[in-house]
């Protein structure tokens, strides 16, 4: 596979380039390491493509997880509690979890236990691929990497996601970069105040 667009927010990509600059090759050998046409092994039910046969994301995210696994990128998690009270959570946002645990218990409320998780994370970076529905690309830009951010626990988050001319030979409602960059861009140049990486890939 190929990267065909880039979109950097607040200084994702210059980050890299400038301090991270090994990783960031990594990356982008595993993307052109990835054959896409040993990917191409779903056969379509839906009516305006039935028969033809298409990308599967499966494979794609298989593919991916294996040669990044063996780059040592690895999942990882940010834990966290929650309250019903805005005061609270506002107060111990930043506290590790087992303080905001104890500050919510203390405030007599009841905390719950939540967390995030990141499938490839190594050396303060996080990439998420991303070959499927709308909705997990909006939760990954707007609340994982923010999450893993706010935590100190990364610099930079990454998106993986197929450029609009591969996603049309996948599964309807599949995500795609030019989707996702307009939301982006859309809401204004802090939001998400988390830097980023959007990669767009074609096969």
């Amino acid at each position: 596979m190929k990267i065909a667009e880039t979109y950097s927010h607040l200084n994702g990509l210059e980050f890299l380039l400038v301090h991270k600059n090994a990783l960031w090759q990594e990356i982008q050998s595993v993307i052109t390491t990835v054959d896409a046409n040993k990917c191409r092994t779903k056969v379509s039910k839906e009516k305006t493509m039935k028969g033809k046969l298409l990308f599967s994301p499966i494979d794609m995210n298989a593919a991916f997880n294996r040669l990044l696994r063996k780059k040592s990128w690895d999942e990882s998690r940010v834990s966290y509690w929650v309250t019903k009270s805005e005061k609270l959570i506002r107060k111990t946002l930043t506290m590790s979890a087992e303080e905001q645990k104890r500050e919510i218990e203390a405030a007599g409320e009841i905390p719950i236990f939540s967390y995030n998780q990141t499938d490839f994370v190594k050396d303060r970076v996080a990439v998420e691929v991303q070959f499927g529905k709308y909705a997990f690309v909006a939760y990954d830009l707007f609340v994982k990497h923010l999450a893993f951010y706010v935590g100190d626990r990364i610099d930079v988050g990454i998106e993986i996601l197929p450029m609009k001319s591969l996603q049309s030979q996948m599964s309807s409602g599949v995500a795609y970069y030019e989707g996702e960059f307009y939301n982006v861009v859309r809401q204004g140049r802090g939001v998400p105040a988390v830097p980023l990486i959007l990669i767009g890939i074609e096969a």
